[in-house]
């Protein structure tokens, strides 16, 4: 299979090679989460199923830069997302709101990259504790399939570096919320020299997307690249691209975040205009280190139809102050992004 390389055939390709494998593999853990012993963990795994579906769907978009290993790649996002989706749920209903419990729980997520590791009880620190080996079953899945690509060795140092990231910032923006922006700006505080210059609250959001980890996976799929591309294709994605992602992500949910009193990231701009403006730059950024990427066109579609998908929301569809700066952000995504905004009806009946 060609790697799309123009909206229409990105969108043909995701519609009959992406979406129907994702849903066989969500409908496999849906099972699985349906049995689960403990109501509590039970619920969480159903509803992060339910509500977080699409998450996968657009991960699973990396699947066609793996050819014949296309339903490997596609099985792995969808397992290691899962993973994500699940604990993000237990995170933010969590009755814990300890470090050491939400780190307990992300160690799952290194040890899905790290064939050999072996799975232990991740919710020892909390009450709610049999899952019937849910979570077990994820890791061991992504495992044996990274164990199937002939890249993964000269990856997972990278791999590693991005789980990392995600990991803590999933750990420092759960605990208790009197703690949440300090430990946040003490984290940014630490990396800031490995980064270009950027806001505690936008290194926040780089950190907490997944798209780098399945771009990295795709690629481990295909060939033996050495460290140093995989390097290249890892920085290619951090920051930029995965801080436009989870941006994008924050924006949408302003509302919900207002009421919840949440962390949002994009509340720490000082005004609208600078905020469309550091969106406008870092969407500008990303496509700058999208250019160093092989297959270069795939994932600046991605990046393109990542805006369209997040502004087609019907949470911003809703939103008349939102609608407005969507068409903002609409019109410096370009043609692409129109295109695939328009035709965001065509996801939306797949799930």
């Amino acid at each position: 299979m060609k790697i799309p390389k123009t909206p229409w055939t990105m969108l043909y390709k995701v519609k009959k090679a992406t979406f129907p494998e994702v849903r066989f593999y969500l409908d496999e853990w849906r099972r699985k989460a349906i049995n689960i012993p403990n109501s509590e963990l039970r619920a969480q795994a159903v509803t992060s199923l339910k509500e977080k579906a699409f998450h996968c769907d657009g991960g699973a978009v990396y699947g066609l830069l793996a050819g014949n290993e296309r339903q490997k790649v596609i099985q792995f996002i969808v397992a290691y997302q899962t993973i994500s989706d699940y604990l993000d749920n237990l995170c933010d209903r969590s009755t814990s709101l300890k470090e050491e419990d939400f780190r307990a729980l992300h160690q799952s997520m290194f040890h899905a990259l790290t064939p050999g590791a072996k799975p232990e009880n991740y919710y020892h620190l909390r009450a709610d504790q049999d899952d019937g080996g849910y979570l077990a079953s994820l890791v061991l899945t992504c495992q044996e399939i990274l164990q199937q690509l002939p890249g993964f060795p000269n990856c997972q140092d990278a791999l590693h570096q991005l789980a990392g990231y995600y990991c803590d910032l999933q750990v420092f923006k759960h605990v208790e919320k009197s703690k949440r922006v300090e430990l946040l700006k003490n984290w940014h505080e630490q990396h800031k020299h490995e980064l270009p210059p950027m806001t505690w609250y936008e290194f926040s959001a780089c950190a907490g997307s997944t798209l780098g980890i399945f771009c990295l996976i795709a690629y481990a799929s295909r060939s033996e690249l050495t460290k140093k591309e995989f390097d290249v294709l890892k920085n290619g994605y951090f920051p930029w691209v995965q801080g436009l992602h989870i941006l994008l992500d924050y924006f949408i949910d302003q509302e919900e975040d207002r009421i919840g009193g949440d962390l949002n990231f994009i509340f720490y701009y000082d005004n609208e205009e600078q905020m469309v403006e550091r969106f406008k730059f870092i969407k500008e950024k990303a496509e700058e280190s999208i250019r160093t990427l092989p297959d270069w066109r795939f994932h600046q579609l991605i990046n393109k139809g990542l805006i369209a998908i997040y502004l087609a929301d019907k949470k911003v569809q809703q939103d008349k102050g939102l609608r407005k700066t969507a068409k903002r952000f609409i019109r410096f995504g370009g043609l692409p992004t129109a295109f695939f905004y328009f035709n965001s009806w065509m996801y939306r009946e797949t799930v």
